[in-house]
């Protein structure tokens, strides 16, 4: 099978797509729109892994696609939740510098050493659940704002920043472990 035509790929490339309009739903203040948008993101992030699994499609492309699909549309939301005053510098900056930072050693290894497990650890998936969270508050508080939405807000970007420091840190201890074992240098 075509690997750009498999479903689970296809709908990595709509939720690749819902990128650009989620980004001018927000700019152009229309805050309902971008939940909505990033609640089909969600969804078809959801789906794409499922049927990945249930109809067998798990493809190449879609291993590498998917993690770059989530990171550029987490990463691309806290900056412009950030441009429009609503997500702080702090929290932004370490998200940003975080996924830049994974995304970059990653490349390396894989082009330098041939190194392809960069599996998330449990920190990590926290941290992504964490900043999902976070930016679903951030969204539905521009039009929906009771205390308990404005309380989860609060913590989940507290737990955003936590976690994106302790899953980085995870991340560079496991780089170096796994750099430092006999193996590595037969992989590549």
């Amino acid at each position: 099978m075509n690997a750009i035509r498999a479903t689970p790929n296809q709908l990595t490339f709509l939720r690749l797509c819902i990128v650009p309009f989620l980004v001018l739903a927000i700019l152009d203040g229309h805050f309902r729109t971008a939940f909505g948008l990033f609640i089909l993101a969600g969804i078809t992030d959801g789906l794409d892994g499922l049927l990945a699994r249930v109809l067998k499609q798990r493809t190449i492309l879609g291993q590498y696609l998917d993690p770059v699909a989530d990171k550029l549309l987490l990463s691309t939301l806290f900056l412009v939740l950030h441009h429009e005053a609503l997500i702080s510098r702090r929290v932004t900056v370490l998200v940003f510098a975080r996924d830049l930072g994974i995304l970059i050693v990653a490349a390396i290894l894989y082009a330098g050493m041939g190194m392809r497990n960069f599996r998330p650890s449990i920190i990590g998936k926290a941290n992504t659940l964490a900043q999902i969270i976070a930016l679903l508050t951030v969204l539905l508080s521009q039009f929906y704002g009771p205390e308990w939405v404005l309380f989860i807000r609060h913590w989940s970007l507290m737990a955003t920043v936590v976690l994106t420091v302790l899953s980085g840190f995870h991340y560079a201890w496991k780089v170096a472990r796994q750099l430092g074992s006999p193996g590595v240098a037969a992989t590549g």
